[in-house]
């Protein structure tokens, strides 16, 4: 391609930024990335609040399907990370029970147990093709005992509408399925299984938290091309203008843009009639609360990485000890701990913004996570409009019409939004979509993370795709941005 056209990328999240390192790793000087609040990453940023303790955007960890993200995250903090054994459990029935529950039923109440156990051996063989629906595939697959102990109240929990909502073409290797032989040698032994699970050793940055990562790619750019403040109003495909809410505007032959879709389609110039189809996406908001305590954390915690909450008594469907990833994550190591809470909202499942915090401190004592003996020093609280790109039924017909438009306008939209795919939504999907985008504008190379998420998430061989199968479970039968995810620190 002609290296005087201009490339113009939207949003400092990790596919943002991913863009940007490529074409300057290539040599490509035509090229202005415009954020619209003034710090880079994105929903993978972070932050410090006023009592000096470090929040994520959500539970992040940091595990790759890539070698080239492998490497670049060695180029940019070295050895300035922190590694960790993933132990995560699920807080039910008033005990903590290994993740993944279905091979740990063994620890339920005996009626629970002998409901679980049945279902399971009524679904044995059945042979049906895959189901339309999450719903239908988690009756079909686990039954429904688990299904109702479980799993269909667990994730309407977490991604904010009913199961039979969704479609299943996002799973992948992100929901463990079933061995009863192995069910059934727990239940016999009393064994625990933990091992499970693609993520079961991840690294976390020693200091600043996630948004570290990100702030370190940022400052390796040169500043001439970084532009912040420039919330995008218009995009102009018949002239190729950006319209910026500061009065500016900048030209572009090809725009690689991260912002939600469906924003997108909104602020697209006459193109009423894909504008229309931006009401048909469906997305959940996150609440990110942050504990900040004094003393040193629990013995009961001390270990633990995340935990699952799928009964209605408490908001949140998941608690990070933030703390145990990092002793930075707290103004004053050895002498403090904090827990990271998320709380999912949507459409179908409104939450009250000025009690969500009281009610997640409510929700902690509610299960014995701290009490009133617990001194609280900071209690930090976050909403993201766009939390996690919910895979509706439909999805994929809707992307499939309106990518191909888009591309004729000269627009790449990707990233954990801009694609809509939570399949290949966490850190290392997200920067990988960046750098793709760019090879296929200047030399037309394949997107492979973008168009086939299944090959990539198996760890296939191909181009920078690592051979070894790092995996991708930062949920468990649901979404984690795992990222995971950004209040959307786009430029809409």
């Amino acid at each position: 391609m002609d290296s005087e056209r201009a490339i113009v990328i939207i949003g400092a999240g990790p596919t943002g930024l991913g863009a940007a390192w490529h074409l300057e790793e290539l040599g490509y000087k035509n090229w202005r990335l415009v954020e619209a609040v003034d710090v880079p990453g994105g929903l993978a940023s972070s932050v410090v609040d006023d009592r000096g303790f470090t929040w994520d955007q959500g539970g992040h960890v940091l595990f790759s399907h890539y070698s080239y993200f492998d490497e670049l995250m060695e180029k940019l903090l070295g050895d300035s990370w922190v590694s960790h054994t993933r132990e995560s459990w699920v807080w039910m029935r008033n005990q903590f029970i290994p993740y993944p529950l279905q091979n740990n039923i063994w620890r339920l109440p005996d009626e629970d147990l002998i409901k679980c156990l049945i279902g399971l051996l009524l679904v044995q063989g059945n042979g049906r093709a895959r189901p339309e629906t999450f719903r239908e595939w988690i009756l079909d697959t686990f039954g429904p005992g688990l299904a109702d102990v479980f799993l269909l109240p667990y994730n309407f929990k977490v991604w904010g509408f009913d199961p039979a909502a969704l479609g299943t073409n996002w799973m992948g290797e992100r929901v463990a399925t079933i061995d009863l032989a192995r069910i059934l040698e727990n239940l016999v032994r009393k064994r625990d299984d933990c091992s499970w699970g693609p993520n079961a050793q991840f690294r976390f940055p020693l200091r600043g938290g996630t948004g570290a990562i990100w702030r370190a790619l940022y400052d390796r750019l040169p500043a001439s091309r970084l532009a912040f403040g420039k919330r995008v109003v218009q995009i102009s495909p018949a002239d190729r203008i950006v319209r910026f809410a500061d009065g500016t505007s900048t030209v572009y032959d090809y725009l690689i843009s991260t912002i939600p879709l469906d924003c997108l389609l909104r602020v697209l110039s006459d193109r009423a009639d894909l504008a229309k189809k931006a009401d048909e996406f469906k997305f959940s908001s996150s609440h990110i609360v942050g504990i900040g305590l004094d003393g040193k954390v629990p013995p009961a915690l001390s270990t633990k990485c995340w935990m699952y909450f799928p009964e209605p008594d408490v908001p949140f469907y998941r608690v990070t000890v933030f703390s145990n990833y990092s002793p930075y994550n707290v103004p004053e190591p050895g002498k403090q701990w904090s827990l990271l809470c998320e709380v999912s909202e949507s459409s179908a499942k409104p939450v009250d913004h000025e009690r969500v915090a009281d009610d997640v401190i409510a929700g902690l004592r509610r299960v014995g996570l701290i009490s009133d003996n617990n001194p609280i020093v900071s209690v930090w609280h976050r909403r993201l409009g766009y939390g996690y790109p919910t895979p509706f039924l439909g999805r994929d017909k809707l992307l499939e019409s309106i990518d191909p438009e888009l591309r004729e306008m000269g627009i790449w939209s990707r990233g954990r939004f801009g694609a809509w795919k939570y399949e290949v939504s966490n850190q290392d999907h997200s920067i990988m979509q960046g750098v793709e985008a760019v090879d296929h504008i200047l030399s037309g190379t394949e997107e492979l993370t973008y168009r086939n998420p299944d090959l990539v998430n198996a760890g296939k061989d191909s181009g920078r795709v690592a051979k070894k199968d790092h995996g991708n479970g930062d949920r468990y039968l649901a979404p984690t941005n795992i990222e995971p995810i950004h209040e959307v620190k786009s430029s809409i």
